[in-house]
């Protein structure tokens, strides 16, 4: 184990491990943020769709924001601001926290979008037939807004998983804080960004993979 690999002196298999650790650290704070920001960006899309003046006018601006700033600016922000409103956040649960609302932000035009691709009439059709309104947004709607904004929330959710990177700037040990620890101590940043670019891979293309076999049995 403390044998370093060949034509890479100091890049040791111990140093390959942490790289795993950090990986595992970039999987557990992106699942927790896609899973739900997807929950919240769904209920906010129905919100916008539904209370359009309302929604046009307070929750939309709000999400703009969270949309438009660049997300380092928002982790810098959050992280420096909490302690002031009396919350004690460490890194990650700050990093998920704002991912979250980042994710939420997203989902709630794909989700809005989904709501409003199904036809009207198919809507009208589905109340003739003595549904409620909720029972026509979980049969009717539902499935088949779900169909047409999927792959634009498998975008989303890749670009989260990417974009978690940044929650190193508050000290969380990712895979991108873990590669510049060890291209530090190891002067191998050709080698130690290969790997983390492999962990990434590894992470984002079975979701891209699982997407693609979903979309096509769906359309069969």
């Amino acid at each position: 184990m403390e044998s370093s690999l060949n034509f890479f002196t100091g890049f040791k298999v111990l140093d390959l491990l942490f790289l795993g650790e950090a990986a595992a650290r970039t999987l557990l704070i992106s699942g927790i943020s896609i899973a739900s920001g997807t929950v919240l960006g769904v209920l906010f899309g129905w919100l916008l769709y539904e209370g359009r003046i309302f929604g046009s006018l307070t929750l939309a601006p709000v999400l703009d924001v969270f949309r438009s700033v660049p997300l380092i600016i928002q982790l810098v922000l959050f992280y420096n601001f909490a302690p002031i409103i009396g919350l004690s956040l460490d890194p990650f649960a700050c990093g998920a926290a704002v991912l979250t609302i980042y994710t939420a932000a997203l989902v709630a035009n794909v989700a809005r979008g989904g709501i409003e691709a199904v036809a009207m009439p198919l809507r009208r059709a589905s109340r003739s037939l003595g549904m409620t309104y909720w029972q026509d947004m979980m049969y009717v709607v539902a499935p088949i807004g779900m169909r047409t904004v999927f792959p634009a929330w498998v975008g989303v959710a890749l670009g989260v998983m990417k974009d978690s990177a940044l929650v190193s700037v508050l000290g969380y040990i990712e895979l991108l804080k873990a590669s510049q620890i060890l291209i530090t101590r190891t002067q191998e940043p050709f080698l130690i960004l290969a790997v983390a670019g492999a962990f990434y891979f590894a992470l984002s293309f079975p979701v891209a993979r699982f997407a693609d076999r979903l979309e096509q049995r769906w359309s069969q």
